[in-house]
């Protein structure tokens, strides 16, 4: 009407991605994004469309899941002590179980310090900002996680990439930074997540103990996957003892949700007073402690969990490359397989989960060198005919589109 203000459209800044969606789920049969597991019959199948689904994008490496011991942790916590705490960690959120995680985790590390927080998202953005501030330094690998450059951002601390998992890119960049009188936090994680890449921990210890930085890494990936205990890659390359704070996340191979940061350094008391996600965030019900708690135990009680893992990751990325298909070099549960175009992966994906396989298709800008992936994980819980069946069909699928 006359004499109204005039009303800026607040998604017109979205126009550009609104006009990628638009194309992309027009040129689909299915939206990508939007799929849903209608059920779990195991951890390696589900319920896809009506139909049975070999599950290989799930980060459920060591398929618990659906441990019989976390399920029946998480029902008679429920029943005892509700469903939620309705309150933060620093206010009513903090129940007898949420320390007895804490002090389990660290015992687990073998650190003296451990806090857990709602999600793995929040666990890198609380720790990140809580260490550092715009006097200091972030040295990030390049292709670091969201949550570790929305870290970053909230920090305000002074960020510089270094190139990939490259030792020698980092140690020019520190030396630049000899004369900065701040505190230096470089960040790397033990699997990436996209590519399966594992980074090289032990040198960048080295190099971080030269140049008088601090290194936190992020084993979201690799806990419980990695090392003879399942600590990660530092404990696999023998370099635990110089990494400062280790952060990670219970969606992965513990099964449930949530995060934590371990570290000795005597300051995760003045961290929880300072860390913003921490303290404005309601704390993880007490079903969910209870389940991850018998997760935790489950995945110490089962070692050979971990043997098998790395047998089935050798035999899908064995299988993936015998087929003809692009994947990393590392052999690890993440296992991406490298296409050229958007249309390609797209239809490839399409392709995949018709015939009964579901994996993540990963598109740029969210790939790490802008080209398409789809994204694999296997888990312990995958049989060798499960795993040779998602080889078959992708073989089918890559001689569809003459691949």
């Amino acid at each position: 009407a006359e004499g109204r203000p005039r009303v800026t459209d607040i998604f017109a800044k979205h126009q550009g991605l609104r006009e990628a969606y638009e194309g992309l789920t027009a040129a689909s049969p299915r939206n990508p994004f939007e799929v849903v597991i209608e059920r779990p019959i195991s951890a390696s199948v589900g319920i896809i469309e009506g139909r049975e689904t070999l599950l290989f994008g799930t980060n459920n490496y060591l398929g618990l899941s659906q441990s019989k011991k976390a399920i029946e942790a998480a029902v008679e916590t429920a029943e005892t002590m509700g469903v939620g705490t309705t309150g933060s960690r620093i206010a009513n959120g903090t129940f007898g179980l949420h320390r007895k995680l804490e002090a389990k985790l660290a015992e687990f590390f073998r650190r003296k310090h451990c806090m857990v927080f709602s999600t793995g998202y929040q666990a890198n953005l609380g720790t990140i900002s809580a260490l550092v501030n715009k006097d200091d330094v972030l040295l990030l690998d390049a292709d670091s996680h969201a949550s570790i450059y929305d870290g970053a951002k909230l920090s305000g601390a002074q960020v510089i990439r270094f190139r990939h998992n490259d030792p020698v890119d980092l140690e020019k960049r520190l030396a630049r930074l000899k004369d900065h009188t701040g505190a230096k936090l470089i960040i790397a994680e033990g699997i990436y997540s996209m590519t399966g890449n594992v980074a090289p921990l032990d040198k960048f210890v080295d190099i971080k103990t030269r140049h008088g930085a601090y290194l936190m890494a992020d084993e979201a990936h690799s806990f419980g996957v990695l090392g003879a205990h399942g600590r990660g890659v530092a404990e696999m390359q023998g370099c635990e003892d110089g990494i400062d704070f280790v952060v990670g996340t219970f969606s992965k191979s513990l099964g449930t949700v949530g995060g934590y940061c371990v570290t000795n350094h005597d300051g995760v008391d003045l961290m929880r007073l300072c860390s913003r996600p921490y303290m404005f965030t309601a704390s993880l019900p007490p079903e969910i402690i209870a389940a991850t708690m018998a997760a935790l135990e489950d995945m110490q009680a089962r070692p050979e969990l971990r043997t098998k893992l790395q047998e089935n990751a050798a035999r899908l990325h064995a299988g993936l490359q015998k087929v003809g298909l692009k994947t990393g070099e590392h052999v690890s549960p993440v296992v991406a397989v490298t296409l050229e175009t958007v249309d390609q992966a797209v239809g490839f994906w399409n392709a995949l989960l018709e015939n009964g396989v579901y994996v993540n298709l990963s598109l740029p800008p969210a790939t790490p060198d802008n080209r398409p992936l789809l994204r694999c994980s296997v888990m312990a819980a995958h049989s060798p005919e499960e795993i040779d069946r998602a080889v078959a069909v992708f073989g089918e699928v890559a001689r569809h589109f003459g691949l």
